[in-house]
């Protein structure tokens, strides 16, 4: 199969980030299988390009055997509300000039992964003109994400949005989401068909954790890094509004005479306004480093007692898996959930770590508190979490079972 993908975070080979379409398309290309790539100039958390992009809007390279063409996001992306909608328009646009006439040859299908949600006006309009059949997947339920952590308010783009939403919903062949709620939420809220519903969830790259092991000394790492005699607790992610990362900071400060380290790697639009707070609170055991290269994470992840996965108190977050939580899994880490709904699910029914809600420190302190004083219980957990996500959420597997889904609907298409 040729299979033309439009991901606008789709990382390069050595940012740091969510790596699912990464993993996805290498095995897809080892399976014997062509995928090019349309992806944006910027990455996720970022405000600026690379200078191998500057003055430029189309540039075509080679990632492995997955073929990339990088395509024009506004600089102004990380810039507010504004300059992040005008961030997703841009690319809008740039994808859509890339895929009708940067791309050459023909394709099988075209799949198109959100958010951000307007990719899909460029995936449909290029299906349309290459008739072709498109796969739609859907990572984060948006607008309803947006709205409900206050980025997105003006009533007119709400509309606009939910419009844009039903079109892409209609004219998909096939629409992929990542948690049983997304599932739920697009048959009984949505009304879409299940025979047009598909779930290939997030799962764990176990091929990097399992490398690493392998020469990694974990005690070697914890002194370069000044991590020794603390009980490290890793977040690894965005600094955004969505993580609500005060909550971190607020139980640290419950957590000051432990040896408790929260280490928050990442970027994002709150993280220099976290950085303030923490010294304005005069909190020392929160340590905030720069993001890195996915290998260079996960030694982090396998230095550290616990991982963390955290969003904002809100309902629409009951419905999400966090991509964090399935690293944690593959290191061996028991997990810190402060996330209601079915990532709460997925650690409890995996016996792979603790439910702690949202901004609430107290229970921060508390939950803390019965680790450190349990070592057993660290090991124990974080062995049932690789347990499991090796049995449910290993990465290969789930890449060949959605080839399998998109291969059924190029056989059914005319």
């Amino acid at each position: 199969m040729r299979i033309l993908l439009l991901h606008q975070y789709f990382l390069e080979e050595d940012d740091p980030g969510g790596s699912r379409w990464n993993e996805i398309t290498k095995t897809w290309t080892e399976m014997g299988h062509e995928v090019v790539v349309i992806a944006g100039m910027m990455h996720a958390h970022g405000n600026k390009k690379r200078a191998e992009y500057g003055g430029k809007y189309f540039v075509k390279k080679k990632q492995g055997n997955v073929t990339v063409h990088r395509t024009h996001v506004s600089e102004s992306y990380n810039n507010g509300f504004l300059g992040r909608l005008w961030g997703y328009f841009s690319f809008m646009f740039s994808s859509l000039w890339g895929g009708l006439f940067k791309v050459k040859g023909k394709y099988d299908v075209v799949v198109v992964t959100s958010p951000p949600l307007f990719v899909g006006i460029s995936g449909y309009l290029i299906a349309l003109f290459k008739r072709l059949p498109m796969v739609f997947e859907i990572r984060d339920l948006w607008p309803e994400s947006a709205i409900d952590t206050g980025v997105l308010t003006n009533k007119w783009i709400i509309k606009l949005a939910y419009s844009v939403e039903r079109f892409i919903y209609r004219k998909a062949r096939l629409i992929n989401v990542l948690t049983p709620a997304f599932f739920n939420t697009l048959r009984d809220k949505k009304r879409i068909s299940e025979g047009k519903l598909i779930m290939i969830p997030n799962a764990a790259d176990f091929s990097l954790s399992e490398d690493l092991v392998k020469t990694f000394d974990k005690e070697n790492f914890r002194r370069e890094h000044d991590l020794k005699d603390k009980f490290v607790i890793t977040y690894v992610g965005a600094h955004g509004v969505a993580n609500h990362l005060d909550q971190l900071l607020d139980a640290g400060k419950l957590l000051e005479n432990t040896p408790v380290l929260f280490l928050l790697i990442g970027q994002g639009m709150e993280k220099d306004r976290l950085i303030v707070k923490a010294k304005q609170m005069q909190i020392r055991n929160v340590r905030f480093l720069d993001s890195v290269p996915k290998r260079e994470v996960f030694k982090f992840i396998l230095a550290s007692d616990m991982g963390a996965s955290v969003l904002k108190k809100v309902d629409t977050f009951k419905t999400v898996y966090s991509n964090k939580t399935f690293d944690y899994f593959s290191c061996k880490k028991p997990i810190l959930m402060a996330i209601d709904g079915v990532s709460r699910e997925l650690v409890e029914k995996a016996q792979a770590g603790t439910y702690v809600e949202p901004e609430n420190a107290l229970e921060y302190d508390r939950i803390i508190r019965e680790y450190l004083s349990d070592p057993v219980r660290i090991t124990r957990e974080g062995e049932n979490g690789y347990k499991y996500a090796k049995e449910n959420f290993d990465r290969k597997f789930l890449a060949e079972r959605f080839l399998i889904e998109i291969q059924n609907i190029t056989e059914k298409y005319v």
